[in-house]
């Protein structure tokens, strides 16, 4: 069966493989017939109306999803699609209540011009009442125009099956969150991401720059358990009256919130053993204050400090450990290495990273071989962008372990500019 899925126009580049995603995550076989970055309107192809209504109940870059009846580049060509496709349906719905409405991208008409084009729909014979709210049937015309044009230059029309989860944006909006900083992921993005990774019920989750929590409590909303560490106990511990745990109170799912620990990637307290079902995770670029990990950038770090009354100094109540400056091509290699050793087999990996926009320094795209790159997906600013990375975990008899891992040369150096040519112009 064809259905058109009304899509936001928003994060183009994040909407279809959002959609692949959750079709993969349900089992459903999902064919796109039509789709464009500059359409909100895609038409696909699913095994039933049940298969459409589990692909479209968590998406965030939909607002629903329309058994499609008839499509056309005019109003003479769709009413005949129209018949063709659905005119043994018309009976079933001929005494429901019922409701037509119009949706213009790019182009619109006067309320005269919309009931003219409503009431050319009369030969379908629903003699039910027309209800506004609530409708037995709710059927939508889509017209879509090129920029400017007077006329549209393709139309369908379809019968509501589901609306989306995007009004989970409004939920978690940080305009309306108790604790966050200036690094928080906006809630869209968050809940975009987790929906790549696959986060759902019954799976762990983990985030190892978690900050505040957007990744985790997206990753919650979902129904998955969820843990996360930062190198900065402050962000974690908050303040005395907000912290991540509160805003995990806040939504209801503080049950799904194991806990979250201060830690480096590179020196993590975690059991190495592949138990996660998914890392979701926006590591820091270093471009307003350069990238650290733990250690000292002095030869003698690997001496531990004694106070002068003889005691041990990384004992004692509020130590601060000693952080170095570190490459952030080498921290993306860290993650894959991470995620390679943790995950489950087809578990995912979602990482953001910059890339290059005009005289920015390109950074490539890591790879490993336990991890295949499903989909890259790019948020533009104005004179930059980044891009989201979706790996899943191979299961080790499709991994090569012969083939060697290429060797990325990091840039020598001991202060952040040193290491990361992207803070260099």
């Amino acid at each position: 069966m064809d259905y058109l899925v009304r899509l936001a126009q928003i994060h183009e580049s994040f909407r279809k493989p959002e959609l692949e995603a959750l079709a993969a995550l349900a089992n459903i076989n999902i064919e796109f017939l039509a789709y464009a970055d500059e359409s909100p309107f895609c038409i696909i192809r699913l095994q039933s109306e049940a298969a459409a209504r589990t692909l479209i109940a968590r998406s965030i870059l939909s607002q629903g999803i329309y058994e499609l009846w008839g499509s056309g580049v005019d109003y003479p060509s769709l009413h005949a699609d129209v018949t063709a496709r659905t005119k043994v349906q018309w009976r079933r719905y001929r005494d429901c209540s019922f409701r037509f409405t119009l949706d213009g991208f790019q182009g619109k008409r006067s309320p005269s011009s919309q009931r003219d084009v409503m009431e050319a729909f009369q030969y379908m014979g629903f003699d039910g009442p027309i209800q506004m709210n609530d409708a037995e049937l709710s059927m939508c015309i889509f017209e879509e125009y090129e920029r400017k044009a007077r006329t549209p230059k393709i139309l369908h029309l379809g019968r509501l099956i589901a609306s989306s989860g995007r009004r989970a944006k409004a939920t978690y909006d940080l305009k309306k969150r108790k604790y966050i900083s200036t690094t928080s992921m906006d809630s869209e993005l968050a809940l975009v991401t987790a929906n790549l990774a696959h986060a759902a019920p019954g799976r762990l989750f983990y985030d190892p720059f978690m900050g505040t929590g957007s990744f985790p409590i997206a990753c919650a909303h979902f129904g998955a358990v969820t843990l996360g560490s930062d190198i900065d106990g402050r962000s974690i511990r908050g303040k005395k009256d907000r912290d991540v745990v509160s805003n995990f109170v806040q939504y209801g799912i503080a049950g799904r919130y194991l806990d979250g620990f201060v830690s480096d990637l590179t020196h993590t307290s975690l059991r190495t053993a592949r138990y996660l079902d998914g890392i979701v995770c926006d590591p820091p670029y270093g471009v307003r204050e350069g990238l650290k990990v733990l250690g000292s950038a002095k030869a003698e770090s690997g001496k531990a400090v004694v106070l002068s009354n003889g005691e041990l100094a990384h004992l004692q109540e509020g130590f601060v450990p000693p952080k170095r400056p570190y490459s952030f091509e080498a921290m993306l290699d860290d993650i894959l290495d991470f995620a390679a050793s943790m995950l489950v087999e087809n578990g995912r990996l979602a990482m953001w990273m910059p890339t290059a926009n005009d005289d920015d320094v390109e950074l490539a795209i890591p790879s490993h071989p336990s991890l295949e790159l499903v989909s890259v997906c790019v948020q533009a600013f104005n004179k930059w962008s980044r891009r989201l990375l979706t790996y899943r975990r191979l299961p080790d008899a499709q991994v090569d372990s012969t083939a060697p891992r290429p060797q990325r040369t990091y840039v020598a150096g001991a202060t952040a500019d040193e290491l990361n040519s992207f803070r260099r112009k």
